[in-house]
């Protein structure tokens, strides 16, 4: 399943540092640059639209349904001929990986409790693997072979992933017995009735608004004189945050022991570590040592809320998923964009400052589930 979750994941990130390498294919097109945007677009819809049927029918069987999916968009996206068809196709892509967060739930739910935590946490490891190598495989494929190649090598990944879920899941059937309208309406009243889910979404989203922050500005930052880096390096640091692959179970395993408020409170610290770091130690190993504490601070406290969240409703956990994430995005859109605007006033110290900010609201947010408990 974590392999599985890695595989899904993987094709929202695909077409990223291709995009150079597709624009010399379509000469002229401006809607190029849209297709990464297309894509969490479609990654979007598929949160709100496909994640709730995880309550509604087996999912073994949607799991299945999402990577055949997922294989034919893209098929889709090796064969377009124009822009246009490129975009809907990315869309298409975005919605059908949507498969992995049918997974962590799914495999939350086959956990017993006393090991929920770690089993989420060696889960989200294969989903953060996904993030992390799909970039560096995609722009070696695109580079060597094409971009239509490594659309083409991701359709056996998908469909062959859909195959050994086909083969190993266990059937899975829903307790909520609801129709797929009331699922959907559903949303509004499960965030209003579950005090706890609001409390983790809005701690996450303030965790990974602050690591939004710092992925957004990294290469304007390496750009200044003090620096004088470019983009390929501000990528390299992607590969140091593959701590985050060995935070999440390890975090996981600790929520077990000694459960997750605390987890996410080391994580809360660690984040407001990190940015610290970045505001007063001004080298490059600064931000080294930066971006490792904020990668585990923000990994560790994402599995932990998410071992919360599913211990509440068993015969609601996908749609809990689809609120906790959208939030959790809706975090770092905010992050990004302020960010930008402090970035603009003030620099990087103004940034470090807006990320330690953010740090701050989570400790405190932290605090006050603590003390409700």
């Amino acid at each position: 399943m974590a392999i599985a979750c890695g595989i899904g994941v993987a094709n929202i990130y695909y077409n990223q540092p291709m995009l150079g390498v597709i624009k010399r294919d379509f000469a002229g097109s401006a809607a190029l640059g849209m297709i990464p945007t297309a894509t969490q677009l479609g990654y979007a819809f598929g949160l709100f639209l496909l994640v709730p049927l995880g309550d509604l029918m087996d999912r073994r069987r949607l799991i299945v349904m999402q990577f055949v999916a997922l294989g034919v968009a893209l098929i889709l996206a090796a064969l377009a001929p124009s822009p246009g068809i490129l975009l809907g196709a990315s869309l298409l892509v975005g919605a059908a990986a949507t498969v992995a967060q049918q997974i962590v739930p799914f495999a939350a739910s086959l956990a017993s409790p006393e090991k929920r935590g770690g089993t989420i946490g060696t889960v989200m490891g294969g989903l953060l693997c996904g993030i992390l190598f799909s970039r560096t495989l995609a722009g070696f494929i695109a580079t060597q072979l094409g971009w239509r190649e490594m659309f083409w090598l991701a359709l056996p990944l998908a469909l062959g992933t859909a195959g050994v879920m086909a083969v190993t899941l266990p059937r899975n059937y829903p307790h909520a017995g609801l129709r797929y309208g009331a699922a959907l309406r559903s949303l509004a009243h499960l965030w209003r009735q579950e005090p706890t889910l609001r409390a983790a979404t809005v701690l996450q989203a303030a965790l990974f608004a602050a690591f939004s922050a710092f992925w957004t500005i990294l290469a304007l930052h390496l750009e200044e004189p003090c620096f004088h880096l470019g983009a390929d390096a501000a990528g390299l640091f992607g590969i140091v945050g593959a701590v985050g692959v060995f935070a999440a179970p390890l975090a996981g395993r600790l929520a077990d022991r000694r459960g997750p408020q605390l987890v996410i409170a080391l994580g809360s610290v660690l984040t407001l570590a990190s940015w610290v770091i970045f505001g007063l130690w001004g080298r490059l190993a600064g931000l080294v040592v930066g971006v490792v504490l904020l990668d585990f601070g923000v990994q560790s406290s994402l599995v932990s809320n998410q071992h919360i969240i599913y211990a509440l409703r068993p015969d609601a956990r996908s749609r809990m998923n689809t609120i906790f994430m959208t939030g959790m995005f809706i975090g770092g859109a905010i992050g990004s964009a302020g960010a930008t605007m402090a970035w603009g006033w003030g620099g990087w110290a103004a940034v470090s400052g807006y990320g330690a900010g953010l740090a701050i609201v989570a400790l405190i947010l932290n605090v006050g589930a603590r003390r409700g408990m």
